[in-house]
């Protein structure tokens, strides 16, 4: 790895034979190289290739989404209640924690659903003045149907990936990951 006054060399190449591979991140590393030679770049290498992906995978899933009528948001909570399985109800707390939004926010989303006939509201049996939010038959359907299109978009976006370095990468990922989600 080229230290902070070092010109960026192109990536490495891929491990399969293949010449070193290039793309945008490394010419903005060079120039800030260039331009900042007092400072060690070397997060961007990591994060502007996060942050890049990031956005490609909203536009691929905002497609995917669009494609069965949804917009993420919605995606997010009716996934929430899928991964549930059978009945594929939640309370509304629990939606909170599982999409990390306010009770104003999944308030409005709930009303939306429902008002889609997606979600519908039934008393908590356990709790007579809770709430749970269940998946409507058209839910589900909807739901299957986006994540099914979801799952074949990102497989395109890993396809220069072969399986052991899918795995490799989502494990340092999570590495990266973990502290903050517990925090």
């Amino acid at each position: 790895m080229a230290s902070a006054g070092q010109p960026a060399s192109a990536s490495p190449a891929l491990g399969d034979g293949s010449p070193p591979v290039s793309d945008e991140v490394d010419g903005i590393v060079a120039r800030w190289r260039s331009e900042r030679p007092d400072l060690d770049v070397t997060p961007l290498m990591v994060l502007s290739r996060v942050s890049r992906l990031a956005r490609h995978l909203d536009r691929a899933r905002r497609a995917a989404f669009a494609a069965h009528g949804l917009e993420i948001w919605e995606f997010d909570v009716l996934s929430a209640l899928r991964r549930q399985g059978p009945p594929y109800q939640l309370s509304p707390g629990a939606l909170l924690r599982a999409t990390l939004v306010t009770s104003g926010t999944m308030t409005n989303r709930i009303d939306r659903l429902a008002a889609a006939g997606l979600v519908s509201r039934r008393r908590d049996p356990q709790d007579k003045r809770g709430v749970l939010v269940q998946l409507t038959g058209d839910g589900l359907k909807t739901v299957d149907a986006a994540f099914a299109a979801l799952l074949d978009r990102e497989e395109s976006l890993l396809a220069g990936l072969d399986a052991d370095q899918q795995e490799q990468l989502a494990g340092l990922l999570r590495i990266l990951l973990v502290p903050f989600d517990a925090g």
